[in-house]
């Protein structure tokens, strides 16, 4: 098991920021690809971003392009979502996701994920 934990949510103005940040407290994240997904109430879960074991590659979700970036640190084993110019429509429970496979490239995925943290909840309302 690999017990993901995200932090960072919480309640922003439409047009502010938020960084979320996904670690697994005692476990080493380097040897797999990672990923954010989110929930919105009433719509299906939806792949945000993933980013390989290396850092190399990335994938988003095209309506989200310019204004999310995911990265990670490997060093402190913890893997980042940069949302800006957030809407109300954001608003959803995001959730961190890992991925075991060998290959060079992250899937965004939901059936490609091995893992999964319990979600921060992200509200954009004024």
């Amino acid at each position: 098991q690999l017990p993901l934990v995200e932090s960072g949510g919480g309640l922003v103005q439409p047009g502010g920021s938020l960084r979320l940040s996904c670690a697994a407290p005692g476990f080493s994240l380097g040897d797999y690809h990672l990923a954010w997904f989110r929930h919105a109430p009433g719509e299906e879960r939806e792949g945000v971003s993933c980013i390989s074991s290396l850092g190399g590659n990335t994938n988003y979700a095209d309506s989200l392009k310019g204004r999310f970036t995911i990265s990670r640190d490997n060093a402190k084993n913890t893997v980042y979502l940069q949302m800006n110019s957030l809407k109300p429509e954001d608003t959803a429970v995001y959730y961190c996701a890992a991925d075991r496979s060998l290959s060079s490239r992250c899937r965004l995925s939901s059936t490609a994920m091995d893992y999964w943290g319990k979600g921060t909840l992200v509200t954009v309302s004024s």
